[in-house]
């Protein structure tokens, strides 16, 4: 998240951190140009009232290098010529302030899921449903009470259903940069997830990691 208002930007985190995201944060474009470059993001928020350099400046950057993560724009600027220029330079969608963080929520999930594939709000993978919008999951249509660890660890697999995920790569999006990042707690998270959802949810891809498919 890129936003210099620090009232904002703790607002915000907070939210998103409520929301069940890891969430690192720049206050200008140059820590988050070097984030951008150190970091795998499933998305991108981004003020473009920022000091010394304009936000869409920077955005047109990472789209010229190819880096292609989801990107919502934030902005006072409100009039629809801007709204257009945004998305031209880059932008995936566009919230002017002030907004409501449910509408950002909303967004930041909807380009999430349309980056990971996903047609549908609610993620499902054989008997294992989850939704987004209210950090719920059911396993057969039970309620599962799940930790935010896990409940990042399994949004992230179902995210990407059919694919190999990485210890390192689930590592990175369940912690927040600067956090202690310990690669073996991501096997303690599986573990529990499949003892609440059944040892045959998660399978183990020997010495590449792990996959969800939808298999029950």
């Amino acid at each position: 998240m890129v936003e210099d208002e620090p009232q904002l930007a703790r607002q915000l985190a907070a939210a998103l951190n409520d929301a069940g995201y890891a969430v690192d944060t720049a206050a200008d474009g140059t820590r988050a140009d070097f984030l951008v470059h150190t970091e795998r993001y499933d998305a991108i928020v981004l003020d473009l009232g920022l000091p010394g350099r304009d936000g869409l400046k920077w955005l047109e950057d990472w789209r010229t290098q190819g880096i292609a993560v989801p990107v919502l724009v934030l902005t006072a600027r409100s009039s629809w010529h801007e709204k257009v220029l945004g998305i031209d330079r880059g932008a995936d969608d566009y919230v002017a302030k002030p907004f409501r963080i449910e509408e950002v929520l909303a967004r930041l999930r909807g380009l999430i899921r349309r980056a990971s594939g996903q047609a549908t709000p609610e993620l499902k993978c054989g008997a294992v449903n989850l939704d987004p919008r209210s950090s719920r999951v059911t396993l057969e249509g039970t309620p599962i009470r799940l930790t935010g660890h896990e409940f990042r660890v399994l949004s992230y697999l179902m995210h990407h259903r059919g694919r190999i995920v990485s210890q390192l790569e689930l590592t990175e999006h369940i912690y927040s940069r600067g956090s202690d990042r310990e690669s073996n707690t991501v096997e303690v998270f599986v573990a529990r997830l499949r003892r609440k959802l059944g040892a045959a949810t998660i399978e183990t891809v020997r010495g590449l990691g792990y996959r969800m498919g939808d298999a029950p």
